[in-house]
This record gives C-alpha cells, structure tokens and sequence, in this order.
C-alpha cells in the first residue's frame, strides 16, 4: 500500500505527464521566456524548471512572473491543443 505522501506524488506526476511541452503558457508563440528552449524533437523545455516561479524576463526583455499551470487553469489562459485545456475539456 502507498503512502499519502507516495500516492500525492503519482498523482503530481500524472498531472505534469498532461504536459505536451508545447511551450505556449511559456510564450513560446509570443514572446517567450528566455529560460524556454526547444529540443531536438520540437518540445519546450524550461532551464530552470524548479526554479521557474517567480519573476523572469522574456526574450525581448520584458519582466513577468512565471505561474503554476494551475494559474493559467484558473485564469481561462491556456491555448487550443494544450495537454491541460484537452484534459478540462473531457472533464467539463
């Protein structure tokens, strides 16, 4: 049997699978993040991913502070083909 602690971090790690590193929440399409690159396969990936709350600058020098993805949930921001708006839209 797990442990509540064991069993909470299956279900974050579930919840980060959602991810389809499309770097859209990260402004990819935008202006993005200057931590967000692009891999070989043209996935997005943040180079300071445990570090990535909090106050950053984008590409052209723009500051914002970075959010959870459950911001963008709650906020209605995330764009059509988001891993996360795809899950909402089965559960709603």
């Amino acid at each position: 049997m797990l442990s509540y602690e064991e069993y909470m971090a299956s279900k974050e790690e579930d919840f980060e699978g959602t991810c389809l590193r499309c770097g859209a929440c990260c402004g990819a399409f935008d202006d993005p993040c200057a931590e967000l690159e692009k891999n070989g396969q043209g996935h997005y990936f943040c180079r300071s991913y445990k570090e990535r709350f909090g106050q950053k600058t984008t590409v052209s020098g723009k500051t914002f502070n970075c959010v959870s993805i459950r911001e963008h949930i709650r906020a209605g921001t995330l764009r059509e083909g988001c891993g996360y708006a795809d899950m909402l839209k089965n559960i709603l």
